[in-house]
């Protein structure tokens, strides 16, 4: 049965901490609903009403996009292990630009990845529980490494051109708010 919550509890925060992966959802009132699945230890309860997770360089940026036009952002963690749960936290996103006050001030939370682009802040509105009792039992075998790889493949000056070419705007023109540094 599903239970809502106006924020995160002690026993939420325990079962997110042990979660490998999220998936993070966003809109904007017209155009595509995003929903992508994240991981690479990137995830971090700031506290009972807030949460954040490092935003690494990748095919798109509709996160960013979503929550600069709308700011709706709906967070979802399961188990897959023996205790089914989901969890979702329904919130407002905010992003903090890498070289911005705020991503300093949060980046030493998050492990050292090559691509990090932003901090995507999620401002909880309400928690929901429920029973998972459909998601398959599974385990974790490794982290893939193949965004690291590639992202360091890439050097410096061609990460910052693939972010120009491929993370300014969404899927449906949209902008993000991305700013690419030039080399110094």
């Amino acid at each position: 049965m599903a239970a809502f919550f106006d924020r995160l509890n002690e026993k939420h925060i325990a079962f997110i901490e042990r979660q490998p992966m999220f998936f993070v959802a966003s809109a904007a009132a017209d155009g595509r609903i995003n929903l992508s699945p994240k991981g690479m230890d990137t995830f971090r309860v700031l506290d009972a009403a807030t949460v954040a997770y490092l935003d690494l360089t990748g095919s798109g940026n509709e996160t960013a996009a979503h929550i600069k036009r709308d700011g709706r952002v709906t967070v979802m963690l399961n188990s897959f292990d023996k205790v089914p749960l989901i969890l979702r936290l329904y919130g407002r996103g905010r992003v903090a630009a890498m070289g911005s006050a705020e991503f300093a001030a949060h980046k030493d939370r998050f492990p050292d990845l090559p691509g990090a682009r932003q901090i995507i802040f999620v401002d909880i509105d309400s928690v929901q529980t429920s029973c998972g009792y459909a998601v398959p039992e599974m385990a974790l075998i490794a982290e893939r490494q193949v965004l690291v790889q590639s992202t360091l493949a890439r050097g410096e000056e061609g990460l910052r051109n693939y972010q120009r070419e491929k993370n300014m705007t969404s899927i449906d023109g949209f902008e993000t708010g991305l700013v690419v540094a030039d080399h110094k």
